[in-house]
């Protein structure tokens, strides 16, 4: 064991038994740590307020608990290509999933694409990445544009670089691509015919992702599918980060949900209330008032009570209709409808009458609001600060020219150019309008309409939840520890945190941190911390599997050493895509760790030790080796450490040991190549 020890010497750690701990398995509490907030924080400010308050701000209250966190999970804060180390592109192969409704309808809807969808291409190219795109586009929105050759060559003229297309090939071909004077940019063919894309199949999605090293998600709008160019190559790729056209639209839906600015009016319009009541009743809890303009509003008048013709009330939307008011009207929350409307004749289109709901005739249909409905709604926009409009204003398909909505579009252009925060959602008839407009920009739309109703909704989005996490708060590294430039100790899954106490009560030289993604175990973690008065140890609740790069990197020492200890087998099935241990885990920790630095693996399941050993051995690349110790007998013939080189065992490592089962362990260090 001497030679193994001697690796752990200095700053790193002697080996001191558990019996010189001091540790017990009751030391920790087992209830929360907060059971009295106001009680406990009069205590701790005895300790550490500093502390106490940063811990305070990046922990939710009780109450709220269950909110913020299922609010964090349909909404998690993903890795982006703006925070994404500039450095780590250079030569990397990265694979960008292109929004081809924005980059190629050329001059449909907007004079020119958005300037964010263009540069994250651009951006990525200048980083020296090797870049591919991937996408797929509709022959019938654009004949032009059928052929990868085609869009390849208008994609060229766009973006000023080279876009050569190319077909799907195999990991082997892939593999080697050559860049260079031929080509900037690499087109694979349209992925819109191909039915594996459609099923998200792993084995199509593999192919997709061979010889990737980053995935860049820019498809905002394809983010509430589950397809294979967007969901599935996520399980192959070592990075996989939201560009800046989807970074956009991910603010603009975080927008949609923020009230600072009051009074807050949605304008609703569309049809299949049944389907977007939840969305509906989510508004209704954020906005001050709702307008229907559309097909909805007659659900809406018959769930009050208002006679609607047969042929405009919605079959099963009658339920959630009478949920909807009642949701408004719990909040005071006024619903505001038409009053009149256009009608056309079904036998003669050309002909157009104002009827009011209840004066409508038989052989008539509403296409467009009345003047008396325009002076209701006007006066009511004319008060906002914040404006969302969701949906097709008109009442039918019909291309008869549409004065009221032609009228409202003039107010909402108007708004715009005040201090109101006007967003429209989805195609509006009265685009030519805003497109004239010096007011409203690209940055006023939210073009798919289906991606805003699934996010109102409450439901995940598949392309989002996909992306790699990073950790949404900035922390007080100079707050959590005495002196923060000591070498770290990073415990990952670090449950009940025994292991690091124990190991904190020798090593004043270093820091401890513990991530975990139980937050009930955390706070019983901190409660501890509170009262022992230790200041070389920290806990956050965490998903280290995709935040680790983001938590680590920010501190300010060397990480000195990582331990994985007896992950959840559950959890190491190669294809679950949140299993703990993951390629962009363990680059993150060969990339972090200082020369020298250790890798502590250890499992009671030889399985699972397999798998860790075999994966931190070949995403690595090289860095980190196996520690052998061929001098005396701690090194078992299969390769396992037969002690523990810390002398302090997790509360599992015990219970194993205790039932005289063995436990599989591992130690590797980082080497320079």
């Amino acid at each position: 064991m001497s030679q193994i020890l001697n690796f752990l010497q200095g700053h790193l750690f002697h080996n001191f038994g558990a019996q010189n701990s001091g540790l017990s398995p009751t030391l920790l509490p087992l209830k929360s740590c907060f059971p009295n907030r106001k009680r406990v924080r009069i205590f701790l400010l005895q300790v550490n307020s500093k502390l106490v308050n940063h811990i305070e701000q990046s922990l939710p209250d009780n109450k709220a608990e269950a909110c913020d966190r299922d609010e964090l999970y349909s909404f998690p804060h993903v890795q982006t290509l703006s925070k994404f180390p500039k450095e780590e592109l250079f030569r990397k192969v990265v694979m960008v999933r292109f929004d081809s409704s924005i980059l190629l309808l050329g001059k449909k809807e907007y004079q020119s694409p958005p300037a964010s969808a263009r540069s994250t291409i651009k951006y990525l190219h200048k980083a020296g990445a090797k870049v591919i795109l991937v996408g797929s586009w509709s022959w019938d929105n654009n004949l032009r544009l059928s052929s990868a050759e085609s869009a390849a060559e208008f994609l060229s003229s766009m973006l000023k670089l080279k876009v050569v297309p190319m077909k799907l090939v195999s990991r082997s071909t892939h593999s080697q691509m050559e860049y260079g004077e031929n080509s900037d940019v690499l087109l694979l063919e349209n992925l819109s015919e191909i039915k594996m894309e459609l099923a998200n199949c792993s084995k199509f999605a593999k192919e997709l992702a061979s010889g990737v090293d980053i995935f860049v998600n820019d498809a905002f709008s394809q983010s509430h599918k589950v397809l294979a160019s967007t969901v599935g190559v996520a399980c192959f790729c070592s990075a996989c980060i939201a560009g800046f056209y989807f970074e956009e639209g991910l603010y603009q839906l975080k927008k949609i949900t923020r009230t600072t600015n009051r009074p807050y009016v949605a304008i609703i319009g569309g049809r299949n209330l049944a389907g977007k009541a939840a969305a509906l009743r989510f508004l209704a809890s954020k906005c001050d008032a709702l307008v229907f303009v559309g097909s909805m509003a007659f659900q809406i008048m018959h769930a009050m009570g208002v006679p609607v013709p047969v042929k405009l009330v919605e079959l099963g939307a009658l339920k959630e209709a009478v949920s909807i008011v009642e949701s408004a009207n719990s909040r005071n929350v006024p619903i505001v409808l038409p009053k009149d409307f256009w009608c056309m004749n079904d036998v003669f289109p050309e002909q157009l009458e104002i009827f009011s709901i209840d004066s409508m005739l038989d052989g008539w249909r509403p296409v467009d609001l009345g003047p008396l409905s325009l002076q209701k709604i006007i006066p009511l926009l004319s008060k906002c600060k914040k404006i969302l409009c969701i949906g097709p204003l008109k009442f039918s398909s019909s291309r008869q020219e549409e004065v009221g909505v032609s009228k409202l579009a003039e107010v909402l252009n108007s708004l715009t150019q005040s201090t109101c925060d006007v967003t429209f959602v989805g195609k509006m008839e009265f685009g030519g309008l805003l497109r004239k407009s010096t007011s409203v920009s690209v940055d006023n739309f939210v073009k798919n309409t289906s991606v805003v109703w699934e996010f109102l909704k409450g439901k995940r989005l598949p392309g989002l939840m996909a992306l790699d996490r990073a950790y949404p708060f900035d922390i007080k590294w100079d707050i959590a520890y005495a002196d923060p430039t000591r070498p770290l100790v990073v415990d990952v899954g670090s449950g009940n945190g025994l292991f690091l106490f124990g190991m904190t009560k020798s090593q004043k030289d270093l820091n401890f941190l513990g991530l975990e993604i139980n937050l009930k175990l955390v706070k019983r973690c901190l409660d501890h911390l509170h009262h022992s008065g230790m200041q070389n140890v920290y806990f956050i609740t965490t998903n280290a599997t995709s935040t680790f790069r983001s938590i680590v990197s920010s501190y300010p020492g060397d990480l000195f050493l990582v331990s994985i200890q007896c992950p959840n087998p559950d959890f190491n099935k190669p294809e679950h895509r949140w299993r703990m241990l993951q390629r962009s885990l363990v680059e993150a920790i060969a990339d972090l760790l200082i020369f020298g630095g250790k890798v502590y693996l250890q499992s009671d399941i030889e399985a699972v030790a397999l798998r860790m050993k075999k994966e931190f051995i070949e995403y690595s690349k090289g860095k980190l080796v196996l520690v052998h110790d061929p001098e005396t007998d701690s090194v078992q013939q299969r390769g396992w450490l037969m002690e523990n080189p810390f002398g302090v065992r997790s509360d599992w490592e015990q219970h194993v040991l205790d039932r005289g089962e063995p436990m599989y362990r591992l130690l590797l260090s980082k080497v320079e190549k």
